[in-house]
């Protein structure tokens, strides 16, 4: 009751004329941001920090906050319009999202992204005013042998529960691992794959790659099928937004499912990227019709959509209550706390109580918010795709161009987009999954450090991965996903011999 109680404070505190200001700009600044590829949630709120240096320390997190979820929100807008993930959480939605735009539903793709962008946000903050202090003990046993579990068991989901064939699916994975190689080993210290280039030593950053592979490459395929865009007679007005929330609860099990997945993934802290694969992979093996997953499904839209953005949010609680950030927008937030002379961690919760609830209060209401300013939106979002591809190409490089470059602003970074939209076209042409190989790239290097710090912890002993309740599990469940494909036609031999 006492927290119950809290809470209500925290909403009036929210609720002031001036703070429901600052979350209405903070969305709309988020969403602009999210829909730049390459800029990203962190970059963004990076960018936009001193602006809150003249504000009431409430007053600027509520801004940063709503920059944030206007941002999770963005990013969901170019994967399903072009195919272009504007954050790396937003890949798994490209993979149904764009059919849909393809097949004239972009407003229905785009309704059902945002919905279930609020519905996994709100799904983590009720977790985060309910059970903070329990998730955040949950959140300390993790160490480098269960990050690496998890981990492990995000890339074989992938190869057990992906489409197509296997072989293929691992061998654009070992091509991301290697990519992710490049640069400076984050444990010895030493060059690796970088041929002597000054360039290469800071590797190939991920939001570059993964513009050149799906925004490029899909320019490219364009050209070849004579800039043509199959999806410019997308259906539009409200009445599309209204008949897609009568149809979204008869995927409530996904729903529910993709939340709590995005959370667990969210305080561990593994991330929104791989929880967004994790729940599309669950959700494609779990139906009754996976195979069709991939053709425009509008719930391989609500998975991803739900599981990154509970991800996304819950992160937050281990910074808010143990002062570890979950993601890298939270180290950024953890900042500017710093910066206001706030320090996260369990006595956050007692020293400044308004502030905490009233971040809390902020968060529910920035969420209505968000929402509220996204699907007023969708009709416009939606008639971009009614305008010549040929003008819309153009401006997309010009878009890729820029955000490739304001990643490290370094001009080499725009040449590696171009090598790897190539690449992902030949890909393509070769039917090769993408979406193994971003995963690899963008969590190979997280991956691997965790891998050799278990070893160091272990003295080299591969027991370490099997150590205690909550390691063994997972990797349990990795390895029995991993070797599905051959345990599915060891039992379908059987099944013709009886």
């Amino acid at each position: 009751m006492d927290n119950l109680a809290a809470l209500m404070a925290g909403f009036a505190v929210a609720l002031s004329p001036e703070n429901l200001l600052l979350m209405v700009a903070g969305v709309v600044l988020g969403v602009i941001i999210g829909v730049l590829p390459g800029l990203g949630g962190a970059n963004g709120v990076a960018i936009l920090l001193p602006l809150t240096f003249s504000m009431s320390p409430v007053g600027a997190i509520i801004m940063l906050s709503c920059i944030y979820w206007g941002a999770l929100f963005g990013g969901a807008i170019t994967s399903i319009l072009f195919n272009i993930p504007g954050e790396p959480w937003s890949v798994a939605t490209t993979f149904d999202g764009y059919p849909m735009a393809q097949q004239g539903r972009a407003a229905e793709a785009l309704t059902a992204a945002f919905t279930s962008s609020f519905v996994g946000a709100l799904f983590a903050i009720v977790m985060i005013t309910a059970i903070a202090p329990l998730v955040a003990e949950f959140a300390l046993r993790f160490g480098p042998p269960e990050f690496f579990a998890v981990m492990f068991l995000a890339f074989a989901s992938f190869v057990g529960m992906g489409r197509g064939s296997a072989l293929k699916t691992v061998a654009a994975m070992m091509a991301g691992f290697l990519l992710a190689c490049v640069g400076l080993d984050t444990v010895t210290g030493q060059l690796r794959l970088t041929f002597g280039s000054t360039e290469l030593m800071r590797g190939f950053d991920f939001l570059v790659a993964v513009i050149g592979l799906f925004g490029i490459s899909e320019i490219l395929l364009s050209i070849e099928e004579g800039l043509s865009f199959r999806g410019a007679k997308a259906r539009l007005g409200l009445g599309v937004v209204l008949r897609t929330w009568k149809e979204l609860p008869r995927h409530w099990l996904i729903s529910l499912r993709s939340c709590l997945i995005g959370c667990w993934m969210g305080v561990t802290p593994a991330g929104a990227t791989p929880a967004s694969f994790m729940s599309y992979g669950m959700a494609r093996r779990l139906a009754r019709d996976g195979a069709a997953f991939g053709t425009g499904r509008i719930e391989g839209v609500v998975a991803p959509e739900t599981a990154a953005h509970a991800a996304g949010v819950s992160a937050l609680l281990p910074m808010l209550t143990l002062g570890v950030p979950g993601s890298p927008t939270a180290a950024v937030l953890l900042s500017g706390l710093i910066m206001w002379g706030l320090q996260p961690g369990p006595m956050l919760f007692v020293e400044q109580a308004d502030f905490v609830w009233g971040l809390i209060a902020s968060m529910y209401l920035g969420n209505i918010v968000g929402l509220a300013v996204v699907i007023a939106l969708v009709p416009w979002f939606a008639a971009i795709l009614r305008i010549p591809f040929a003008i819309v190409a153009a401006l997309i490089l010009v878009a890729c161009a820029i955000g490739a470059f304001t990643v490290n602003n370094a001009p080499f970074d725009v040449v590696v987009m171009l090598i790897f939209g190539v690449v992902g076209y030949v890909l393509k042409k070769l039917d090769y999954p993408l979406a193994p190989m971003v995963l690899a790239l963008v969590l190979g290097n997280r991956t691997e450090q965790a891998f050799r710090q278990s070893l160091l912890l272990s003295g080299g002993s591969l027991g370490v991965f099997f150590g205690n309740w909550l390691v063994g599990p997972i990797m349990a469940t990795g390895l029995v996903m991993l070797f599905w494909p051959l345990l599915a036609r060891l039992g379908a031999a059987i099944r013709a011999r009886v």
